[in-house]
């Protein structure tokens, strides 16, 4: 019987596992990137059905965090990760088709109207005006005619003046614009009711879930920490 050492094993080892690991290392280094560039974990059970119905991220093509997002002439755009938007920076003509086709869901998706297209301010329900079959709020009496007479001027605010987060995170209804709390992390959550924000707040992770499906993704750890200190 022939008899291998252990210091030729270990050199027959390294060869047939070291060379595919490093090959896959070379061909995957901008996903390797892409993965650790995320500060939040996008594993949570029974939120996979939920994200596979979210618009996809131009770049990697995985699906958006819509805490994630950078503004263009035609309003924003979307990403999975922060990375994603340097690299769309870059060369936006060269994502063009896949913003397109990101917009086209957004459109087609459930939103809800919670800032005034002129001034950015949380909308007034009784400041509006309907043009067709949508209804376009604002945050006071002052901004109606200014958008009025230039729509177009205003037309990509008007788009990020949605929010995709539509159900409160805590009792599952229909989220109030005007209730809402800004995360010491930079997120802002609406709810369906001023009480709501003080039980998420009171246990974020018990709620995370809620949010997760809607593609709002938190970082815990740096939330929790975040609260702590405040």
């Amino acid at each position: 019987m022939k008899i291998i050492s252990l210091g030729t094993m270990f050199v027959l080892t390294t060869i047939w596992v070291g060379e595919p690991m490093a090959m896959a290392q070379h061909e995957g280094d901008d996903r390797g990137m892409h993965l650790q560039a995320e500060t939040h974990s996008r594993g949570m059970a029974g939120t996979q059905d939920a994200q596979s119905s979210l618009p996809l991220c131009p770049v990697m093509g995985d699906p958006v965090d819509f805490n994630i997002k950078t503004m263009t002439d035609e309003g924003p755009v979307y990403f999975c990760c922060p990375m994603c938007i340097k690299k769309f920076n870059e060369n936006p003509e060269k994502y063009a088709e896949k913003v397109a086709r990101q917009r086209k869901q957004l459109h087609e998706r459930e939103r809800i109207q919670v800032t005034c297209p002129v001034s950015g301010e949380p909308v007034d329900k009784n400041v509006l005006i309907s043009r067709g079959d949508e209804k376009i709020y604002f945050c006071c009496a002052g901004c109606k005619p200014k958008y009025e007479a230039d729509p177009k001027k205003y037309a990509a605010k008007l788009e990020a003046s949605y929010t995709y987060q539509t159900h409160c995170p805590v009792m599952g209804g229909k989220i109030d614009p005007t209730a809402f709390t800004d995360l010491p992390t930079g997120e802002r959550i609406y709810f369906c009711c001023s009480g709501c924000d003080k039980k998420f707040l009171a246990d974020p992770a018990k709620y995370a879930q809620n949010l997760e499906k809607q593609g709002i993704h938190l970082n815990m750890e740096k939330l929790m920490n975040a609260l702590k200190n405040e």
